[in-house]
């Protein structure tokens, strides 16, 4: 409870567009270790292992809800500005969350 009310937060992360990879990846591993604090684990604990056994959000899927969140909340949005830039299929930040937020899909080989 204490790390979902305090760590996860993250305010405007959704929006979070010029940050260089090294320090999204600075931020996620202090994201695990305030988890691994809180949880009184040790630091060389896996990660993914941690979050699935507390049945809590990693770091990848907080944002990755944060920027769903906030692209749901801005097409069902009665502002006309809004709905039009997110009907552009060609908008920046769509193309951001897509890029940044949802892991690729694996490519597909023909033999």
């Amino acid at each position: 409870m204490l790390f979902k009310a305090y760590c996860t937060s993250l305010y405007s992360c959704s929006l979070w567009a010029d940050y260089s990879i090294k320090s999204y990846n600075a931020i996620r591993v202090q994201y695990n270790n305030a988890f691994r604090a809180v949880m009184g684990l040790p630091r060389y604990c896996s990660a993914s292992g941690m979050f699935a056994e507390a049945r809590t959000d990693c770091f990848h899927t907080t944002m990755r809800k944060r920027a769903t969140s906030l692209v749901s909340r801005v097409r069902a949005s009665s502002n006309t500005v809004l709905a039009m830039i997110s009907a552009r299929l060609d908008c920046p930040y769509i193309r951001h969350c897509s890029s940044r937020h949802v892991p690729l899909p694996m490519p597909v080989r023909d033999y």
